[in-house]
């Protein structure tokens, strides 16, 4: 198989969809946890003010998430054909609570009505809970595997088969992680009483995450043992949940001292090593078959042609400093607390 620096291309696409990926759980994490946080705010300004901390830069956020799912489907067509119809039903609620989610930042301050304004504000902080806990129980069915039979078809029973309690409880971590990152994010954007109210939130933001990630973590060791055979085979790559557990760590520290840019930093740091894990646990594995590890999809089985594979790798060359430069533009000329005039939401 051709290489590129020594590495194969599929290989190579595979870190470039993990990468993009973790790009858009950082960004769109923060989102996803501030409009989960959003009915804690009782005051109409404070709900105004944190729905303008994220109404500048979501949008932008949700262009990680539609270069990735291209990208899946330009370098692994297969996984891209049986995950989607899969969890067909799963991606429909997601792409539903996307759209109401945007409809809620956008119309909510269209109206003057006390009613129109609440109704929008459940929108869009149900909207937000629903998309952090269902992209936590996507991961937790690809960590444990689904049902794929010959021909890479799914074989499974439909949609409860994917409410297993591991991927309830993925979901339940990915909520309370995005939570805190949120709430981080939120304390970088505002000030005077929300600010104050925020402190007291992130506090019970960081304990909801140890423990479920606490819980999920002792249940994969127990329940799910085939995630941790790389890491037995090969013990130097202990070094990446140690590094994990440190960061984690590092965020109560930092928020006790009201270092929030680097409590962000962490967050998004924590992140990035998580989701360095999955990576570890999967490769070269894609998708895992519950029915029979022949019907495994990895990286070789599932890949496009080595000629495509250089075509795309030269257009992310292109492409990829393009997008890295506009959201670090956007974040540039958004940055600082939040100032609310005539234009804002």
């Amino acid at each position: 198989m051709e290489t590129f620096l020594g590495i194969d291309y599929p290989t190579w696409w595979f870190l470039v969809i993990g990468g993009l990926f973790t790009g858009y759980a950082i960004l769109d994490g923060f989102d996803f946890g501030a409009g989960a946080w959003h009915l804690f705010f009782k005051k109409e300004t404070s709900r105004r003010i944190a729905i303008n901390a994220v109404g500048p830069v979501w949008d932008g956020n949700e262009v990680w998430l539609v270069i990735g799912g291209g990208s899946l489907f330009a370098g692994f067509p297969i996984m891209y054909a049986t995950f989607f119809s899969a969890l067909y039903i799963p991606f429909m609620l997601f792409l539903v609570f996307i759209i109401f989610r945007a409809i809620a930042i956008e119309f909510r301050s269209k109206e003057e009505g006390k009613l129109w304004r609440k109704t929008w504000d459940i929108c869009y902080s149900i909207s937000s809970i629903m998309l952090a806990f269902m992209l936590g129980v996507i991961l937790g069915n690809i960590l444990q595997g689904i049902a794929v039979g010959k021909d890479y078809l799914y074989e499974g029973a439909g949609f409860f088969e994917f409410l297993t309690p591991y991927s309830l409880l993925t979901g339940f971590t990915t909520l309370a992680l995005f939570m805190m990152h949120g709430a981080i994010y939120l304390l970088l954007k505002t000030e005077g009483k929300l600010f104050k109210k925020l402190t007291y939130l992130l506090k019970r933001g960081i304990i909801f995450f140890i423990i479920s990630f606490t819980l999920m973590s002792v249940y994969t060791l127990l329940k799910i043992p085939h995630l941790s055979d790389d890491f037995m085979s090969h013990p130097i790559l202990f070094i990446v949940p140690l590094l994990a557990f440190l960061s984690i760590a590092n965020i109560p520290r930092l928020a006790s001292k009201k270092k929030y840019q680097m409590a962000f930093l962490f967050s998004s740091i924590t992140i990035s090593l998580l989701l360095v894990l999955v990576a570890i646990e999967m490769y070269p594995n894609m998708l895992l078959s519950t029915v029979d590890p022949k019907y495994n999809i990895d990286i070789y089985n599932a890949a496009s042609s080595t000629k495509t594979m250089k075509i795309l790798l030269t257009i992310v060359a292109i492409g990829a400093p393009l997008v890295l430069g506009y959201t670090i533009f956007v974040y540039r000329t958004f940055r600082g607390k939040v100032q609310m005039d005539e234009n804002s939401y």
